[in-house]
């Protein structure tokens, strides 16, 4: 990457749910308000023609109402959802032209998800939930849980290892689902707002937390 490159670069990104969607974009139907549009041919834009670059080490936030396409502009970044039209270059390579094989790749190394609703599974307890991700990347187990022990300290779950999701109280879980994404050591960790489920007070902790982790680690939010 280029000395004073953005990071992340995004440019006329949208995303039109429904048949068709391509050709909304470009079309004077993009005028038209969200129930007329749906109206008239069943499509809804979601994300439109969103551009903006992120610094390395930045703390990037995108601010909206309930339902504003938020959720669904970083998972158009990461390519949980395929975006109609547009790119999202990371570190110059336009991830919306790779094939799947190097999104794979990308996503098991590069950057990593904190999800709204937590995401963690039921059957495996903390250190296993967390080590997960470096199991899928081929870690053995003796150094994936040395990984997982780590983060757990860093996180502040330590005494946890053991317990399982039920166990734990929300801000306690949600501190679980930041450790499984800090695990793989990525460059970039994208949040779904993944502290509004949570009480205020606690909520605000884990604000906290975020901000301590990012001074520290100095990943990209």
């Amino acid at each position: 990457m280029a000395s004073g490159a953005p990071m992340i670069s995004v440019k006329n990104l949208w995303k039109v749910f429904g048949a068709n969607a391509d050709k909304v974009v470009g079309s004077p139907l993009v005028n038209l308000s969200r129930s007329e549009l749906r109206a008239q041919t069943g499509n809804t834009i979601a994300v439109r023609d969103v551009s903006f670059d992120v610094a390395p080490g930045e703390v990037f936030v995108v601010m909206g109402l309930s339902g504003s396409g938020k959720s669904t502009l970083v998972r158009c970044m990461t390519r949980l959802i395929e975006p109609t039209q547009g790119s999202m270059t990371f570190e110059g390579e336009d991830i919306l032209k790779v094939d799947n094989a190097r999104l794979r790749e990308l996503r098991k190394t590069r950057f990593s998800m904190v999800f709204q609703h937590f995401g963690l599974l039921p059957h495996r307890n903390v250190i296993d939930n967390i080590a997960y991700s470096l199991e899928i990347n081929g870690v053995n187990k003796a150094d994936r849980h040395k990984r997982a022990n780590e983060v757990i300290e860093l996180v502040g779950l330590q005494g946890y290892s053991h317990a399982y999701p039920e166990q734990l109280s929300g801000g306690m879980q949600q501190r679980v689902g930041l450790a499984r994404a800090l695990a793989v050591d990525p460059k970039v960790l994208f949040l779904d707002e993944p502290f509004s489920a949570l009480d205020p007070l606690i909520r605000r902790d884990m604000q906290q937390e975020v901000i301590r982790l990012h001074h520290e680690l100095k990943r990209l939010k």
